[in-house]
């Protein structure tokens, strides 16, 4: 961790020591009801911008049409693509939302803006979706990290000023154990050897205590020394329980070889990374992690987007998405498990001279389900060949908070953000009829 990556945590860490009594009450609150129940998100994040043109809001018949047809759902009058047959199985625990306007095409803006809910700042850190899930939902005593990210972290937007503790823990490659929680290849796995890694565990605790505690004399005021010492607090927390994870028989849970070949093959089989990380995120949840977020990128499609995603993502997201949901649904996890699929924006109407869709966020489409969230409808709509908003308009802000809501949580909750500054966690209203 460098210094400049530290410092903003210490930062973050200052504003949240500077909370009024009435926003302490409503936190401890909240913590109160929420621990009652184990309440997971699971974000699907399709980076890139995905074409909800052919996916949820499909033209057939109109010159933005595109090559693909409309299927029925289980959801009454609810029709999705021809390439995603899983998924329209299991729709009636789902719902379309087709009215998303976020005006914002840029790829890098797109990104933080439908991660966070905010629109960028150079002086405000806001943290990503799952990372205030994690912070708001995840029971302290929790063994495994409350936020994991699964695939690709190129732009995966991080904790903000929340903190170190809020930070994706990333699995590279579903089905393969973290780099970060594997013994040393010098030890064996016999008793002798797993008592010499905690040995060096409890050295390891010794020094980074130590160095919490003593190493910001030089800040003059008071609470800086103490903000410094939270964050390196935080940081030494973060290392302890990666640390613990080499030793620990829950290490097993990122593991997907002991899941009958039926159901490996449900999701798409080993070579589908994205059927892969679905899988993992079910036994996560299981587990009780407050927030996984699988990524599958490749959807920038400009050109040649049809025969792409009828034999690429197309395939990989339905089997990937629609399994998942059916086994959560199966498992008894659905009341208790929100999820999302969404990207940086959606694809034009038109259709380019390359075959392909260009970046669009006047109006298009995301996917969520699961907790209090009424499944099996569409909300909002598009025109005839998807240029504008036909009714029901929603933004970003609306979005979050009716996914905050399906979770238990009170949108208008504040948090402080790294300028000591108190803001709602959501800037919007829950979608109504939805949740």
């Amino acid at each position: 961790m460098d210094r400049r990556h530290f410092m903003q945590h210490v930062a973050g860490a200052s504003a949240v020591m500077l909370p009024s009594t009435s926003f302490i009450q409503n936190l401890r609150a909240a913590e109160t009801n929420l621990k009652k129940a184990n309440k997971s998100l699971i974000i699907f994040w399709m980076g890139g911008g995905p074409s909800h043109m052919d996916l949820w809001d499909l033209k057939p018949g109109t010159q933005t049409g595109g090559e693909f047809k409309n299927i029925k759902t289980t959801a009454p009058g609810v029709e999705i693509s021809e390439v995603l047959p899983t998924i329209a199985s299991q729709f009636k625990h789902l719902v379309a939302v087709r009215s998303l306007v976020t005006n914002e095409g840029s790829h890098e803006r797109g990104t933080v803006l439908m991660n966070t809910g905010r629109m960028p700042s150079p002086v405000v850190q806001y943290p990503a979706l799952g990372a205030q899930a994690s912070s708001l939902l995840t029971p302290k005593d929790l063994p495994l990290p409350g936020f994991i990210g699964v695939g690709g972290t190129a732009q995966r937007i991080g904790p903000g000023f929340l903190g170190m503790m809020n930070a994706p823990f990333t699995v590279q490659n579903a089905g393969q154990p973290p780099e970060n929680i594997k013994a040393p290849a010098s030890l064996g796995s016999d008793t002798e050897s797993m008592e010499r890694l905690r040995r060096r565990q409890r050295l390891f605790y010794s020094v980074e205590d130590t160095f919490a505690e003593n190493s910001f004399p030089h800040l003059r005021k008071p609470e800086d020394r103490e903000a410094a010492g939270s964050a390196a607090q935080a940081h030494t927390s973060i290392y302890k329980k990666a640390f613990d994870l080499t030793v620990s028989p829950l290490r097993t849970v990122f593991e997907i070889s002991t899941e009958p070949t039926s159901v490996i093959d449900a999701y798409g089989g080993r070579m589908n990374q994205f059927g892969m990380g679905c899988l993992l995120a079910r036994k996560l949840v299981e587990k009780n992690v407050t927030c996984v977020e699988i990524d599958l990128g490749g959807w920038d499609n400009h050109a040649n987007i049809f025969n792409t995603i009828r034999t690429g993502n197309g395939p990989r997201l339905d089997k990937g998405m629609g399994n998942l949901v059916k086994e959560l649904v199966e498992r008894g996890k659905w009341k208790d498990t929100v999820v999302m699929w969404m990207g940086d924006f959606g694809r034009t109407p038109k259709i380019n001279q390359n075959g392909g869709r260009d970046h669009w966020a006047r109006c298009w489409s995301v996917v969520i389900g699961g907790g209090a969230i009424k499944g099996g409808q569409a909300y909002g709509s598009t025109s005839s060949e998807g240029m504008d908003i036909k009714d029901k308009p929603c933004t970003i802000g609306d979005l979050f908070a009716t996914v905050y809501k399906g979770l238990g949580l009170d949108p208008t909750s504040q948090v402080r953000d790294n300028l000591g500054r108190p803001m709602a966690i959501a800037d919007g209203k829950p979608l109504e009829g939805v949740v």
